[in-house]
């Protein structure tokens, strides 16, 4: 690692291509109950079934926590709530039932969705002679099981040892640096969505002659440059195959404020995520920040009238859009948060992979509102949640 002057720009240059030929993990949940694997598509039409046929499908799944949501989904089903159309997503109320017949262990895994939720990482700040603040950060990439549903284990590559990684959080100007240490067994790199040279984008084969582009396993690098634009971004590895470096769980926010600053409010970091637990291309678990269905578990308690700003990262690999809607209730959206004035005032909102916003709403009445993906499907699979409004 060669380390970057307090106040200057770092050099440019390439080099040549690197790649990664072996991306290694797995899931482990004990022995399988069948050498067949099953896609989420197969899945949740097996859950569609009449009762009879539902432990047929109930055979060929290898995870106990998506055995006991599958169950559920028989119960939603005897209870008439299947339903299609616009609200079909909603019946995955007999699939969340399942997900409650255990617990994720949070102090296993290291994190909480609950706490990753409002937890915003300004790292450590100092004025340097210029005037301007640097604030800094170190990071490890740490090769690192975790549960992402109850009974439901995934072999994750992680920031700093949770999925997602931290949620960077720097004003617009001031000098960053992430002091970056791989400690997995997998070459990786940090790719900050924003504004920098080439040499600090986290990309293999560009910046390798000051120790930068790939990382490999027992290396370190510093990447430095300026907060910009003002907004809310995301940052993940940019190894090869860069499919599998994101699904396997490197991947985390990057919020830069506006130098005026955003008006008060009740501020939460929603990353939508979901994971392979098969390795059959397909997300069998879906998620924001994690573990499915954690919010309907433990809903997320806020004031009724009190100003909330989401910003919600989309980094779901394997399919092409995520969605976020809210029931009873409107938001402002100010698309990657650039702006400081809205596009729209609605309740749904689609993103590709990489995009992300701001969301910004009141809730006027107390209650239990729910949220969701308004994809049938990621809905009940995990990704979906309430929001507990208190007077």
């Amino acid at each position: 690692m060669r380390p970057l002057p307090d106040d200057g720009g770092p050099g440019d240059g390439a080099a040549s291509d690197s790649s990664e030929s072996s991306h290694g993990g797995g899931t482990t949940s004990g022995p399988r109950e069948t050498k067949s694997l099953i896609s989420r598509r197969r899945l949740l039409a097996g859950g569609a079934l009449l009762g009879a046929s539902i432990p047929i499908v109930h055979e060929l799944i290898p995870h106990a926590g998506v055995h006991r949501a599958l169950e559920g989904s028989a119960v939603a089903a005897d209870a008439g709530l299947e339903g299609s159309g616009h609200e079909s997503g909603h019946s995955a109320s007999g699939f969340a039932a399942g997900f409650r017949e255990g617990e994720v262990d949070h102090r296993a895994n290291g994190f909480n969705p609950t706490d990753i939720l409002r937890d915003f990482d300004g790292g450590r700040t100092r004025r340097l002679a210029s005037g301007r603040v640097l604030r800094e950060w170190d990071v490890v990439a740490q090769d690192k099981e975790i549960e992402i549903a109850p009974g439901v284990k995934f072999a994750a590559w992680t920031y700093n040892g949770r999925v997602p990684g931290p949620t960077f959080r720097a004003t617009e100007g001031e000098r960053l640096r992430i002091n970056f240490m791989n400690g997995s067994e997998h070459p990786h790199t940090i790719h900050f969505h924003g504004i920098h040279p080439d040499t600090m984008d986290g990309v293999p084969g560009i910046g390798e002659e000051i120790g930068g582009g790939l990382i490999e396993p027992g290396e370190q690098f510093t990447y430095e440059f300026d907060a910009e634009p003002f907004g809310c971004h995301l940052y993940h590895c940019h190894a090869l195959p860069l499919a599998a470096h994101i699904a396997k769980g490197l991947y985390g926010g990057f919020i830069i404020d506006p130098k005026q600053g955003r008006p008060k409010a009740d501020e939460m970091v929603m990353v939508m995520n979901g994971f392979d637990t098969n390795f059959d291309g397909s997300n069998e678990v879906y998620a924001v920040n994690t573990v499915g269905f954690h919010h309907v578990n433990e809903p997320i308690q806020v004031k009724r009238d009190e100003l909330i700003r989401i910003y919600l990262i989309n980094i779901l690999e394997r399919d092409l859009v995520n969605s976020f809607h809210v029931h009873a209730n409107f938001f402002q959206h100010y698309p990657t948060g650039t702006s400081l004035e809205p596009s729209e005032f609605t309740d749904t909102i689609v993103q590709g992979q990489g995009e992300r916003a701001i969301l910004e709403m009141r809730f006027p009445f107390p209650g239990r509102y729910m949220f969701h993906a308004h994809v049938t499907e990621f809905a009940e699979l995990g990704w979906m949640g309430f929001f507990e409004v208190s007077e």
